[in-house]
């Protein structure tokens, strides 16, 4: 459970961000909701790699995407889904991905050629 944890605490936080009502969410700078996607879809990305969950990148991409779907479909929310957002959350994977392997190539050290 030590490794799915911080997954299992960004996916709640995902849910909150992307699934609370317009009249929750609050105001902001032009642009800074595309800020906050990029973000939690890297700490999605981050965290579901450290916890070594199969296909979890694939997984987020389609999640992006359904989140976009739902926040338009779910009338009480009056969110609008928007495909910017959702390739901005692809982003955000990329990025996630990209920091989770410069990470394990830093803990590997340096290579050495014999």
């Amino acid at each position: 459970m030590g490794r799915v944890l911080p997954f299992v605490i960004a996916a709640l936080l995902s849910v909150v961000v992307l699934f609370t009502p317009e009249s929750g969410v609050p105001t902001s700078p032009p642009g800074t909701d595309k800020v906050i996607h990029t973000l939690l879809f890297a700490l999605l990305a981050f965290t579901g790699l450290y916890a070594k969950i199969p296909h979890v990148l694939p997984l987020l991409v389609v999640y992006a995407g359904v989140s976009e779907v739902l926040q338009q479909v779910i009338t009480p929310l009056h969110r609008s889904g928007d495909v910017l957002d959702a390739l901005v959350d692809v982003a955000g994977i990329g990025l996630g991905w990209a920091t989770a392997a410069w990470i394990r190539s830093r803990r590997r050290g340096p290579r050495t050629t014999s």
